[in-house]
């Protein structure tokens, strides 16, 4: 089985101690390739260094949550950053987070759309974050003449339809296998075309709770995609290889990638 994680926190302090063997134990699980994310400059510029470090792919843009400090020449500086380094693949993480507000959302909006308008002028996907603020962030998508993924998907019905009427990829994680939040999610899931079908494990975070034994870190590691790729084969009730390779697949697309 051949897996694409194309949502990995590789730069996290919790990786710090040990991001070789990260890579290695994902490689072993069969973890082809992976989208390190970046959520801000300073984190982008380290996703692009580790990404050229194990040859991996990375992202370049500026997380709703970071808008407040984005500098006045940011979308020179991503724009020099996906320039400069071959291994950037999409602009972002970017998009709207209205449950923890932690920059205000008038700024928010416009960093978003800032970065929807750099994606168009340099052709490249957009990697898109959304929470609690579907219709401001659908205003904003629907300027985006790329192609896309919203990441970490837990959205409504209403979202997920909006989402894949415009053409966007649904990036699903371990949220998936949590039997206390994700049952809208699990509903939902079936309603996602094959070709539209993404998996990440956003690492370190939502560990998937169908792993047992647990790992005593409690810590996500892109080698638990496959947990994430189980789930969905038995909801779509499909054969594992045939959701794992759609999904494997749709992200060489999304991302302008060869198939090996």
């Amino acid at each position: 089985m051949r897996y694409f994680d194309i949502g990995v926190n590789l730069s996290s302090e919790q990786f710090a101690k040990d991001r070789a063997d990260v890579v290695s134990r994902a490689r072993l699980a069969g973890v082809d390739n992976m989208l390190l994310i970046g959520s801000n400059i300073q984190d982008s510029q380290q996703a692009i260094v580790l990404a050229n470090e194990f040859s991996l792919i990375a992202s370049a843009g500026i997380h709703p949550h970071d808008a407040k400090t984005a500098e006045d020449d940011y979308c020179q500086i991503i724009q020099n950053l996906t320039e400069q380094n071959t291994v950037v693949a999409a602009i972002g993480e970017c998009g709207l987070d209205y449950n923890r507000d932690f920059s205000p959302r008038d700024k928010q909006r416009e960093v978003f759309a800032a970065q929807v308008a750099l994606a168009n002028k340099l052709n490249k996907p957009l990697y898109m974050h959304q929470r609690d603020a579907h219709h401001d962030f659908l205003a904003i998508v629907k300027e985006a003449q790329v192609p896309g993924v919203v990441h970490c998907f837990t959205d409504s019905e209403e979202a997920l339809e909006a989402y894949l009427e415009l053409g966007f990829y649904i990036g699903i994680t371990g949220w998936l296998c949590d039997e206390r939040r994700g049952d809208t999610l699990r509903k939902l899931l079936p309603r996602i075309p094959l070709d539209k079908l993404l998996f990440e494990t956003d690492a370190p975070y939502l560990l998937p709770r169908n792993i047992k034994p647990k790992p005593k870190s409690r810590r996500s590691e892109p080698l638990h995609i496959e947990y994430v790729a189980k789930q969905a084969a038995e909801l779509y009730q499909r054969p594992l290889e045939e959701v794992a390779n759609a999904a494997f697949y749709n992200a060489h697309k999304l991302f302008g990638l060869e198939l090996a």
